[in-house]
């Protein structure tokens, strides 16, 4: 497996290009954010995880800067996966064959996985989702994915619809690596299943809150 993951990131790292593509004229508009009634925790909110999170002195949600903000949309669908295995792992082979289907991966992109797991988001189980030993279990990003989408895509932004980019039940490998590169997160967004997979641009609304390394957002989507 290791072999195979390797040889479909050297495959998909050979085809890396620098540009944005031009984006169309839109028609329609996706609200890809789940309405939080007041006084509900920030843990199930649509929310974005600035790099201040975990790196002091890099942005924080306000100082992100506006053009990182909007930018081509793309959704990775593994909601059949995830189903299989709530702990499933994001991987290159994902992203490869999303690259198969749609075209590369633009540049600057923002990238969102469809687990499926929004369905749960009404349900008292969605956080964090424990075992009998209080072991959380929801899919996230792989290391060896993130890598690749940071280091070959130059991703402005890495979404999910789980309460976090890293699955619930395995050490954080995601979020250093990629908050450290300023890329900052959106978590538990809605609304994926009705995104398409690639063609749309994502505009990101966060709150302009300086102190802040997280803060609700409102998410966008305008399709073709």
């Amino acid at each position: 497996m290791v072999g195979v993951a390797l040889a479909l990131a050297l495959l998909l790292f050979a085809q890396r290009h620098s540009e944005i593509p031009p984006q169309g004229g839109f028609r329609g508009v996706l609200d890809l954010t789940h309405a939080s009634p007041g006084g509900e925790s920030l843990r199930l909110a649509t929310r974005m995880e600035a790099p201040a999170y975990l790196m002091p002195g890099t942005w924080t949600v306000g100082q992100v800067p506006p053009e990182r903000l909007i930018a081509p949309l793309v959704v990775l669908d593994v909601t059949a996966a995830a189903r299989a295995n709530p702990d499933y792992q994001i991987g290159i082979e994902d992203i490869a064959n999303w690259e198969q289907a749609n075209g590369q991966i633009p540049m600057g992109a923002v990238v969102l996985a469809r687990t499926g797991w929004d369905a749960r988001w009404s349900s008292p189980n969605i956080h964090p989702n424990p075992d009998g030993r209080g072991v959380a279990h929801f899919p996230g990003y792989s290391g060896d994915a993130a890598r690749f989408l940071v280091e070959a895509r130059n991703v402005r932004g890495l979404g999910i619809d789980t309460p976090g980019v890293d699955p619930g039940s395995s050490p954080q490998a995601v979020a250093p690596f990629t908050l450290a590169h300023g890329v900052y997160h959106l978590e538990n967004v809605a609304n994926l299943d009705r995104t398409p997979l690639s063609g749309a641009l994502i505009v990101v609304a966060p709150s302009k809150l300086e102190p802040r390394a997280q803060a609700p957002v409102r998410l966008f989507a305008l399709t073709q």
